[in-house]
């Protein structure tokens, strides 16, 4: 099974400074894993890496307005026109070149799926994408453009009658993605995410299902706080597998965010980098079942930037290589990420074991309750789609 590594080390400039939980080590610290466990360089085994163009202003404007990708763009834009659009103090600040640094993302998104429809590649795995709240006219939740929903948009126009399952496991909801295709047949989107109630964007009611031509074709799965390995597990066997496989997809495009981990510092999930594997392991032969392989990934969310998120990020590319994942962390990449964390004024992680947690503070919320709400959770899900329930 061939795979690439689509990425340009200049996608790391996507940074929005001192202070802001985003941060490039969750992508750049992965792929420097994925090299120590020598899962690069286009050998037997390994992944090809490739540089991708920036996307080009037609295809940003498959999903973004031209008012939109205009003031991106202007970095002399006004306060008001930034504040109006998403961008300036919030969650979205500017930074220097926003608008290149985000079409380069959104370009190596659109590559890995090309390259997979294509035939260049069964798999694909574009680490800095993953950018899922951005809205047509706006920056929102940390992201300029939404590579996602651009590369989605580009390749079912390239390629009429394509259909595009779009799976998402951020904590987050994918309301960027699902706004694009909410009235779309050809594009399923599916998210499992933290409840709206407790995490932001506050979307994603198990009850939001599509409109019109696109009725049945948004499946929400809002998740309790504290939902676990065991509660994603159930998900994944009674609302991701049964709809991808009733959905019958070309291709699947999964947003593998590892902002559900225990460790994560935005979200409230238990997820394990164990947990978070065994889902895009579920994927992986999702895509094997229906897709003949074909499988492009984005990264996403991940707060956890110097241990969790890399090693969530490394297992999938093993994964999406259909290799064996180490078990051992090298002892170079150790201190590479201890020394990275210390620069920016974390902690140094204290695992050397990819599948070994640091204990975190339990919840207090008995785990058998997390459990029932999420059963009920799926149950809410499984009856609001006809996907699910017919």
């Amino acid at each position: 099974m061939r795979s690439a590594l689509v990425y340009h080390p200049h996608m790391a400039a996507y940074r929005f400074g001192p202070g802001h939980p985003l941060l490039p080590e969750r992508f750049t610290l992965a792929i420097e894993l994925m090299r120590a466990w020598d899962l690069l360089g286009g050998g037997a085994d390994q992944a090809m890496e490739v540089a991708p163009d920036s996307a080009t202003r037609e295809d940003l404007l498959r999903v973004h307005s031209e008012e939109y990708v205009s003031l991106v763009e202007d970095e002399r834009s006004s306060a008001r026109a930034d504040a109006t659009h998403g961008l300036g103090d919030g969650d979205t600040p500017r930074f220097p070149a926003a608008h290149e640094i985000a079409s380069l993302i959104a370009g190596g998104t659109c590559r890995a799926l090309d390259g997979v429809l294509a035939g260049e590649w069964t798999t694909a795995f574009a680490p800095a994408g993953g950018l899922h709240h951005a809205h047509r006219d706006r920056a929102a939740g940390f992201c300029v453009y939404n590579d996602c929903a651009i590369a989605v948009a580009k390749a079912t126009a390239e390629t009429p009658g394509l259909r595009v399952a779009y799976v998402d496991i951020d904590a987050h909801h994918g309301d960027g993605v699902e706004a694009a295709f909410y009235d779309r047949a050809d594009v399923l989107t599916l998210s499992v995410h933290e409840s709206g109630r407790y995490l932001f964007p506050g979307t994603g009611a198990s009850r939001d299902v599509g409109e019109g031509e696109g009725r049945g074709f948004a499946i929400n799965l809002p998740m309790p706080p504290h939902a676990g390995d065991a509660e994603y597990a159930l998900a994944l066997e009674n609302v991701i597998a049964p709809a991808v496989r009733a959905y019958r997809p070309d291709v699947i495009v999964a947003q593998l965010g590892a902002d559900g981990l225990a460790s994560d510092p935005l979200a409230h999930l238990r997820l394990t980098v164990a947990g978070h594997a065994r889902l895009a392991a579920g994927l992986v032969e999702l895509a094997g079942e229906l897709c003949d392989g074909r499988l492009a990934a984005t990264g996403g969310g991940g707060y956890d930037a110097f241990s969790g998120t890399p090693r969530a990020w490394a297992c999938a590319m093993a994964l999406l290589l259909g290799t064996g994942i180490p078990d051992t962390l090298p002892q170079r990449w150790v201190e590479l990420a201890a020394a990275s964390a210390a620069a920016h004024g974390f902690p140094a992680t204290r695992e050397t074991r990819t599948f070994v947690e640091t204990p975190t503070l339990e919840p207090d919320v008995p785990a058998e309750e997390t459990h029932r709400l999420a059963e009920i959770a799926i149950e809410q899900t499984r009856a609001a789609c006809a996907l699910l329930s017919g």
